[in-house]
């Protein structure tokens, strides 16, 4: 397997072009200590590992990461921040799309596949201003 911190920053290079984004980190904040003035916010955060081993064969391992896009509304009472998450989380989607041939995400190459899994959490207005998005993400590598 490719180094863990060469494939986590390959994935984070992925999101890190991703426009509409004012801070987008590896450093995982709670939206209540994640002023408006940087959001909407990307985090990226490693949620865990596990590995699989067959005797005679490659171990293949599956990291586990979770993504939080917050976005706030601040004083436009009248927006919802699922019309500012809808795009941002319609561009995560596309930042991980497949190659056309293999259809696969390799992240250039240095994993079998990376890809949404899971149930997408979100909070469109609940929190009042506040939006939440939880996306969950699996790396396969060999």
């Amino acid at each position: 397997m490719t180094s863990r911190e060469a494939i986590y920053a390959a994935l984070f290079a992925k999101f890190s072009s991703i426009a509409g984004f004012t801070t987008i980190s590896r450093r995982l904040q709670h939206w209540s200590d994640t002023p408006l003035s940087m959001q909407p916010a990307l985090f990226m955060a490693q949620r865990g590992e596990t590995v699989a081993t067959v005797p005679g064969l490659n171990q293949v391992w599956s990291l586990s990461v979770d993504l939080y896009l917050y976005a706030n509304t601040g004083a436009d009472k009248s927006a919802s921040p699922g019309s500012i998450l809808n795009p941002l989380l319609d561009a995560v989607v596309a930042a991980l799309a497949p190659d056309k041939i293999t259809n696969k995400c390799t992240l250039g190459g240095i994993v079998e596949h990376a890809w949404i899994e899971g149930r997408i959490e979100t909070d469109e207005g609940v929190l009042g201003d506040q939006g939440v998005a939880i996306v969950p993400l699996i790396i396969k590598a060999v």
